[in-house]
């Protein structure tokens, strides 16, 4: 049997609903059963009950009083001149007060399968994206420090996102803003220099600044420094040695970063410096541009924008009394560089939920600067709680210092992390369990998506083995009729539709909780049904189901970011 490829095969389901529904109303106005009335587009979506079909539309609901007509009636008109012959749906009834539910057929399934085998591991991309340039900016942590747990989350977070966007047909740049310059740089510059001297002169030499890094990797930084350049710059002005001294840290943190970043599997397109901004001019020409169109005025000495004007809560400080300019100021002249001077379309931004109250501040001010804030968006996640044996963790056994990115990859696999660190919602609070990350058993979530992998890869080594072999032969999907059979294959359909949902709504958190649950139909499936003793036809096509199980399996694992091993 011919089967057609589907993309999306729950949407190409809902628009073929919609057009039967139509046509059949249409029909039904023709004969006299129903009035004639200007038609709406018909409503197909997923009922809330799978006990009520697959797809259900509340279209006679929707035409009970432009027809003046009760709503069963009407749908009981319309279904009654629906064929479904040569569609993808098997049967059609009337529900409740007038819901149109269809269910699949044979060709919905085999459909399906045939899609997925025709796609491989391609499966489930989409055209949405329509090649539209979207600049995915994520993690950007103070490079005057190691990276923590929320930027671990963020990253993957980010990250994924950005793949999934790839897969809709977006043209995506994952980009790392890093944060050279400015009042932290200034305090990393101070802490380094304190500890420089008091490497040399003892503690009581110089007073570390109150509010300095207290962390131990600037004594670190500053005895390597003093390592390659001794006392070279004990008893040079204190802005040179600063100056040297921050250029030596930030690059030694910038590097260890790019090394943590790509040992977790994130790699950048670019890693964007804010010194690029000031050395260019181009804080400048944003604010000469606010400056011009009249959104700025003074007051206490500084130079304001007037946000207020735009939507903001209140009126920004764009450049301090003293000259400086203000953090505020240096991030629209950065957004502004990603639309103007880069081209991109859209532009998200994965922040922490600290950063709420930012959101429509920065909105506010593009428009300032000449940018449309529709195009400006964000994914905001909320924080991390790392856990072991239900206990709150955080201090580092190994160290003793705070639990860091690098540390903690130290302690778990680079898979449990990115999978267990995006298995909830973004919205939602994580607590992040080391010991459930390293444990070898199912309640570990990417331990069990992995480990359904490599059954299916063991089972059908064994069924080849044993002369068992899908590749040229004709499978009948019909007779993947069993509860267990249905329940996955529809999993399976549900792919592309769960990448456009979790690219509309920022919710890379679907893909892991889509393994999930298509590992645990898998599970039952396989403990349900045994292939070698099955009649050969029907064997063979429980075989290729276990084959577009596992290429589904690990299309998704890839676009996490996480191995799909053969072997466990």
């Amino acid at each position: 049997m011919d089967y057609p490829i589907l993309k999306n095969p729950y949407e190409y389901a809902k628009e073929e609903l919609a057009s039967l529904v139509r046509e059949a109303c249409l029909r039904a106005i023709a004969e006299g059963a129903l009035p004639g009335v200007d038609l709406p587009e018909p409503p197909c979506e997923e009922p809330n009950d799978a006990q009520n079909g697959d797809l259900s539309s509340t279209f006679a609901l929707i035409l009970a009083r432009p027809m003046r007509s009760s709503p069963r009636k009407i749908a009981e008109e319309i279904t009654r001149r629906m064929d479904l012959s040569g569609t993808v749906f098997r049967t059609v009834s009337v529900a409740g007060p007038g819901f149109i539910n269809v269910t699949f057929g044979d060709v919905f399934f085999g459909a399906v399968l045939k899609s997925i085998e025709r796609a491989g591991e391609s499966y489930g991309s989409l055209s949405i994206g329509r090649g539209e340039r979207v600049m995915v900016e994520f993690v950007s942590a103070n490079p005057t420090g190691p990276m923590h747990l929320g930027n671990a989350r963020g990253g993957v977070l980010g990250d994924t996102l950005a793949s999934l966007l790839e897969r809709a047909g977006y043209d995506v740049w994952r980009e790392f803003y890093v944060n050279d310059a400015g009042n932290q740089v200034a305090k990393f510059a101070e802490s380094l220099e304190a500890r420089y001297i008091q490497h040399f002169k003892g503690e009581d030499a110089v007073v570390f600044p109150e509010d300095g890094y207290q962390g131990a990797y600037i004594t670190d930084l500053a005895v390597e420094f003093a390592g390659e350049y001794g006392d070279k710059y004990l008893d040079v002005p204190s802005e040179e040695r600063r100056k040297a001294l921050t250029e030596y840290g930030l690059q030694k943190n910038i590097a260890r970063m790019k090394r943590d970043m790509a040992r977790y599997q994130v790699n950048y397109d670019c890693w964007f410096l804010e010194s690029e901004l000031h050395d260019t001019g181009y804080v400048a020409e944003t604010v000469e541009l606010m400056e011009k169109g009249g959104y700025l005025y003074e007051k206490d000495g500084a130079k304001w924008l007037r946000t207020s004007d735009f939507g903001g809560e209140k009126d920004e400080v764009i450049v301090k009394a003293n000259g400086f300019y203000t953090y505020y100021a240096v991030d629209l002249a950065y957004h502004r560089n990603k639309f103007e001077k880069r081209g991109f379309d859209t532009c998200i931004d994965v922040w922490g939920a600290d950063h709420h109250g930012h959101v429509r501040r920065f909105k506010s001010g593009m428009q300032a600067v000449g940018v449309n804030p529709d195009h400006l968006k964000f994914m905001l996640y909320q924080l991390v709680e790392l856990k072991e044996n239900g206990e709150s963790v955080r201090m580092s056994k190994r160290t003793g210092k705070l639990i860091t990115l690098s540390t903690l990859l130290d302690e778990i696999p680079v898979d449990a992390a990115r999978f267990i660190f995006n298995s909830k919602n973004v919205d939602t609070h994580l607590d992040f369990d080391l010991a459930l990350a390293v444990k070898q058993e199912s309640d570990n979530p990417v331990y069990y998506v992995q480990y359904a992998h490599a059954r299916i890869c063991s089972l059908l080594a064994r069924l080849r083995a044993e002369g068992f072999e899908t590749a040229g032969e004709e499978i009948d999907y019909s007779l993947l009729s069993s509860p267990e059979e249905v329940a996955l294959i529809k999993k399976l359909a549900r792919l592309p539709e769960e990448i456009r949902v979790a690219v509309r709504d920022f919710e890379p958190a679907r893909m892991t909780k889509y393994l999930t649950d298509t590992a645990s139909l898998f599970h039952t499936f396989y403990n349900a049904h045994r292939i070698r003793e099955a009649e050969r036809p029907l064997a063979l096509a429980r075989m290729q189901l276990c084959e577009d199980t596992r290429s589904v399996l690990k299309n998704v694992l890839g676009l996490l970011k996480v191995s799909a091993p053969e072997r466990m």
